[in-house]
């Protein structure tokens, strides 16, 4: 049988791990991996999927340049080196490997924490320079002291497993899970500044976005018991490197252990290689054998699939929608993201149940993409992977979320309309959406109607309907420099319980909605960003 599709590899891959496309029939694959970028804009047209790791950039030209491309395999999670905009653009699916790795991240982490424990590098290096300084090196058994994770995701899970074989006891900080899903683990659930005075090692495990970035600063660094130790095997610029290093010389912390940084390589200069007290290592959380034959099949076995037709399991960008769907659907796919995004600002608890209900036509079309996108907002900035219709209910359970979904019949408001209903540790909301005149609203948030676009800076604010409660709001908002570009209220009853929504230029600050709170009759105050997906 001729080779009818080609694959090529243009970083250094697993061939153990590429074995699937390798002993595929028709897959003919070619394995170069000391291309130029000029010989790869030359070679490319010629293949129908790029395999590649973190060297070979995959640009807007080169996807340009390969006509017959259908997939773009990253072995490992992250795709800075692939433009992932201009792929979906072309249709070209692009998918990564982020459970690849799962296995080996714990165990360094929990090496990294054995070594904090024991001295065992600074024990090493007194040894080869030919010293022999018991006394110096005297560690800390790790069994009945507490460990504290930040982010309670896949890896974490794993380094949870581990030390709790080692008797330690277990701490987490993730606003996104439950308190039954987090005691499932055998780990107790609080918030992170009543966590940090309790534990003798803290692990981070998040990713890096903006709401995580110096998630542990200085401030937080002080919360710390004196002589605790602090590890990151996740990403760096969530732990702020000066404030650590400055905690550790001061002797408040009595070590830190970690493998990735803000900039990488670690600059010459860093305040990090100046204590022996601090370990280091250069980003090796997936370098074992066994993760790197991992990622290379788990990304061969998905190229193959979409080569032969079957969906990828980690699909980084969308998938093609049927024509027929494009001018109902599409609109609706972002509504429903935003309404999801909505929902998670308004609770942040850890979030148990979400049902996605459509009604009218709308349901016509597979609801897959909407629930997806729902899920995907809920989720957004959450965890490190980019969520799609292949994986959105996999990482939805994988958080300990029911996922529900409904098909309605025509709604007697709206003609097409969706509705998200939210339940998490702290109760249930809701949030219905439509789309009018090509506008994506909001029209209503708890039951009650109130109708609004879902974009901007959002305030909500949930009150008894009393006379001048408007004008209290707006002249508070006027007094401290905040613009309104919109007000809408909705109300039960005549002097029952009402919302009112209004549109800011600008988000509201802090100090500003701590005012808003204390205004007499205000339930609750929300401020909600929705930028555009």
């Amino acid at each position: 049988m001729s080779k009818s599709l080609k694959v090529l590899v243009s970083d250094k891959l697993s061939n153990r791990g590429l074995q699937p496309l390798l002993d595929a029939d028709n897959v003919l694959v070619d394995i170069c991996t000391d291309l130029s970028p000029q010989e790869l804009a030359c070679r490319i047209p010629e293949y129908h999927a790029l395999l590649v790791r973190s060297s070979t950039q995959v640009t807007a030209e080169l996807i340009g340049a390969g006509k017959q491309l259908q997939a773009i395999g990253r072995a490992g999670t992250g795709v800075d080196n692939i433009d992932v905009e201009t792929a979906t653009r072309a249709g070209v699916t692009v998918v990564n490997t982020p459970t690849g790795n799962t296995v080996a991240a714990a165990e360094h982490t929990i090496a990294m924490l054995m070594a904090l424990a024991r001295n065992i590098p600074q024990a090493d290096r007194n040894v080869r320079a030919k010293l022999w300084d018991r006394n110096e090196f005297v560690g800390t058994e790790v069994r009945g002291k507490a460990l504290g994770i930040v982010g309670l995701g896949r890896i974490a899970q794993e380094v949870v497993q581990f030390a709790l074989s080692l008797g330690m006891k277990v701490f987490a900080y993730d606003p996104f899970v439950s308190q039954e899903y987090a005691s499932q683990r055998q780990v107790t659930l609080v918030s992170l500044d009543e966590m940090l005075p309790l534990v003798d090692f803290l692990s981070v495990h998040v990713p890096l976005t903006e709401a995580t970035r110096n998630i542990i600063d200085a401030n937080r660094l002080k919360q710390m018991k004196e002589g605790a130790r602090v590890l990151n095997v996740a990403r760096g610029g969530v732990i702020d490197e000066e404030a650590l290093a400055e905690a550790v010389a001061c002797g408040h912390l009595g070590g830190a252990a970690l493998d990735v940084y803000e900039t990488e390589p670690l600059p010459e200069d860093s305040p990090l290689r100046n204590n022996e007290r601090i370990i280091l290592t250069p980003h090796l959380g997936a370098s074992t054998v066994e993760a790197m034959d991992r990622v290379a099949e788990e990304v061969a076995v998905q190229v193959l699939d979409i080569l032969q037709g079957r969906p990828a399991l980690h699909a980084v960008n969308a998938p093609i929608l049927p024509p027929t769907a494009l001018n109902t659907i599409i609109p609706y796919i972002d509504l429903a993201e935003r309404m999801g995004r909505f929902l998670r600002q308004i609770d942040e608890e850890g979030i148990k149940r979400l049902e996605i209900t459509g009604h009218g036509p709308v349901t016509a079309f597979d609801m897959a993409y909407i629930v997806a996108s729902a899920i995907r907002g809920v989720l957004s900035g959450i965890v490190e992977e980019r969520v799609n219709l292949i994986n959105a209910e996999l990482m939805a359970r994988s958080r300990g979320i029911e996922i529900v979904q409904r098909k309605m019949p025509k709604h007697e408001r709206y003609e097409s309309m969706i509705a998200l209903r939210l339940t998490s540790a702290s109760g249930t909301n809701s949030v219905l959406g439509t789309v009018l005149l090509d506008e994506l609203k909001i029209v209503a948030v708890n039951d009650l109607w109130v109708e609004f676009p879902a974009a901007g800076n959002l305030l909500l604010a949930s009150h008894t309907d009393r006379p001048g409660m408007i004008g209290r709001v707006g002249t508070l908002l006027g007094l401290s420099d905040v613009n309104i570009s919109f007000m809408h209220v909705g109300r039960r009853a005549p002097r029952g319980e009402s919302i009112m929504v209004l549109g800011t230029d600008e988000q509201t600050p802090t100090k500003v909605l701590k005012k808003l709170a204390n205004i007499q009759d205000i339930r609750w105050l929300k401020a909600v960003e929705l930028r555009e997906s």
